[in-house]
């Protein structure tokens, strides 16, 4: 779990990446495609209550890279350009472009309490991986 890298969208907006080079959610085994949902709905939550967000959009295209990666960005209340759905994609490229910029200091403390909140809460383990981490 990272932030994205600069030059930022919006503050908040965190990668989910999976720790075994695979390309995505059809090629994870069992117990990767077990934990999955849990910790993303996990990684999700944290991040609405650190951020306020209205609710958190998650992608994962793999286009440009072929170790799978997932977005999750927070949607505010206001965003920049007023974007919405896919909108909040073309943040990135509008950083890029200089049309926007988002305050470094706001990603470094959104990215810190995030980091504190998942420390204090770290996301479940899943069943299956409970189990074979008792050695069963």
């Amino acid at each position: 779990m990272r932030h994205a890298a600069a030059p930022f969208g919006v503050p908040g907006w965190m990668m989910l990446i999976s720790r075994r080079h695979v390309a995505g959610p059809a090629h994870f085994n069992d117990e990767e495609a077990e934990s999955f949902g849990l910790a993303l709905r996990h990684f999700e939550r944290v991040l609405e209550d650190v951020t306020g967000a209205l609710r958190i959009y998650t992608a994962a295209m793999g286009e440009s890279s072929h170790h799978f990666h997932a977005h999750m960005v927070p949607r505010y209340k206001a965003m920049p350009k007023n974007a919405t759905a896919w909108g909040v994609f073309d943040l990135e490229r509008a950083a890029k472009a200089g049309e926007i910029v988002v305050d470094a200091a706001e990603v470094s403390r959104v990215s810190e309490a995030y980091r504190l909140a998942l420390s204090s809460s770290p996301p479940p383990v899943s069943p299956s991986a409970r189990g074979s981490m008792h050695g069963q």
